[in-house]
């Protein structure tokens, strides 16, 4: 590997960076920075508007749920058999890729509860139920199921169709400040495929790398839980540009594909829990040091990031009460004078996109832990 450029941690958080469009604001329509972003994590409905807001010039809440509402993005258990929201032509790319997975989160989650159950039927049965564009909610779906298996908990039978089957979310769930229980839509006419093909594995690791890249197997592994990808890789080695990290690791990467330089300077920005930059490798020490990564990702939970010169430097939140808005910074690192200025100017435009009508707003910087 004597001739292998290597990349360190900077150089590589340049590229996510660029690539997640995070080193300046663009005017790009919702459905292609969708696209280029390749999909956005929607475990609740505001934090996709909120990674849009801090990427696109001039964004605002319509925009997206005019997306949602016709359909143009849909919402499905997809990466990490997490929520996201997709194109449709990428739902089509990345659900079939994730078929294996997600029966593996089934058997996991819901095995123990679903012994003798015959799983194919249960599938059918369900598509049946929302034959004709009906839709239920997922405790709806699961009592009528258990109509059928009365022995089987209601709850488990409605997880269990959710992983399964490539199902939809619709509007007016996954928009704008509207929460509940999960609504469930059949997929069809999408023209999703129940599993994946070699191509498609092939297509799908690209665009991991023009979205994410240069990363390792292992990073791309990790970002959507798909098994089998060095073979994938290996394949692909020919058209791909390969570096290495600090640790000697081969970072794969398309060959045309930008590299900003390690001291561009960055922006803050203030980023939703789940966002896809601190999620999408193995390997976080491009995004956060392991001290940062301990605090941020605790359990299943990942909490909303400030990205100071393009690593995360602190946690954020908002509070509201009695008409006013309080958007709290806690610094993981002291900060430069500098440094709060342009995190409480970032903040206070944010609570400015998230509650326009507040009769108050504040931005609260704490002193670092």
């Amino acid at each position: 590997m004597a001739n292998i450029r290597v990349l360190g941690p900077r150089a590589l958080g340049r590229a996510t960076l660029h690539r997640q469009l995070l080193l300046r604001r663009v005017e790009l329509p919702v459905v292609p920075a969708v696209e280029r972003l390749l999909g956005l994590n929607a475990q609740s409905p505001n934090p996709p508007y909120l990674a849009l807001w801090s990427r696109l010039r001039g964004f605002t809440v319509a925009e997206l749920t005019r997306a949602i509402e016709d359909r143009t993005l849909v919402r499905s258990t997809l990466m990490r058999a997490t929520q996201h929201l997709l194109s449709v032509p990428d739902f089509r790319l990345v659900r079939p890729a994730l078929a294996a997975l997600l029966r593996r989160v089934q058997r996991n989650a819901f095995g123990s509860r679903t012994v003798g159950l015959d799983l194919d039927a249960l599938a059918a049965q369900a598509r049946r139920l929302l034959a004709d564009g009906q839709v239920m909610t997922r405790p709806e779906l699961g009592r009528r199921l258990a109509r059928h298996w009365p022995e089987f908990e209601p709850n488990a039978l409605g997880w269990t169709v959710q992983y399964l089957e490539p199902l939809l979310h619709p509007a007016p769930s996954g928009t704008w400040n509207t929460y509940g229980a999960t609504p469930f839509a059949r997929a069809d006419w999408t023209g999703v495929a129940a599993e994946p093909t070699a191509e498609g594995l092939r297509e799908l690791v690209r665009r991991y790398l023009a979205a994410f890249g240069p990363a390792t197997v292992a990073d791309a592994r990790a970002w959507s839980g798909v098994a089998g990808l060095r073979e994938v890789f290996a394949g692909l080695r020919p058209e791909l540009r390969v570096y290495a990290d600090e640790s000697g690791r081969e970072l794969f990467d398309l060959p045309d594909a930008p590299l900003p330089p390690a001291e561009l300077p960055a922006p803050v920005r203030l980023l939703p829990e789940f966002d896809a930059p601190l999620l999408a490798y193995a390997d976080r020490s491009r995004m956060m040091t392991d001290p940062v990564r301990r605090q941020v990702c605790v359990g299943a939970a990942v909490a909303p990031t400030v990205l100071v010169d393009g690593t995360v430097a602190a946690m954020w939140s908002v509070s509201r009460a009695d008409g006013a808005a309080v958007l709290t910074v806690r610094p993981l690192r002291r900060l430069t004078p500098a440094e709060c200025a342009e995190v409480a100017a970032e903040a206070d435009r944010l609570l400015g996109f998230t509650d326009p009508a507040a009769t108050t707003r504040q931005v609260r910087l704490l002193p670092p832990d």
